[in-house]
């Protein structure tokens, strides 16, 4: 599916007991995204769905990630595989999706937390230059 296509297929849910937004910043997690088989895009926007409309998600998930200052990861098991992808709030309620990746190990690498946030950094550098603020 074209990126283009997973976008408006994430977003073109609609749902009324919506509590947050789900945005998606750049290609990030889109190019992530594309490579999934479709059982795995499933509970992908299973648990995006999830996430938009509970007023408290539980750690199972979305955590965040000790030491960072506003990095949390949205936590998805579909079968033995475990997939993470980055995240923050903006604004109280939008959720910015970053990078995403299968976990092979235990510990979430770092190398994937330090491109989290970098591009978070990024993210927060665009806003800045647009708006004036963070």
């Amino acid at each position: 599916m074209p990126i283009s296509e997973t976008f408006l297929y994430l977003c073109t849910v609609k749902n009324n007991s919506k509590i947050r937004n789900v945005l998606f910043y750049k290609t990030y997690f889109q190019s992530f995204f594309s490579n999934q088989n479709k059982k795995v895009k499933a509970k992908i926007i299973w648990t995006l769905q999830l996430i938009e409309e509970l007023p408290r998600v539980p750690e199972l998930y979305l955590k965040h990630i000790q030491s960072t200052q506003g990095l949390y990861e949205i936590r998805v098991k579909f079968g033995s595989d475990i997939f993470r992808i980055f995240c923050m709030f903006d604004d109280g309620h939008l959720v910015v999706l970053f990078n995403g990746f299968k976990k092979d190990t235990s510990k979430t690498p770092q190398s994937e937390i330090k491109l989290a946030l970098k591009i978070k950094a990024e993210y927060e550098y665009e806003k800045i230059n647009k708006s004036g603020r963070v």
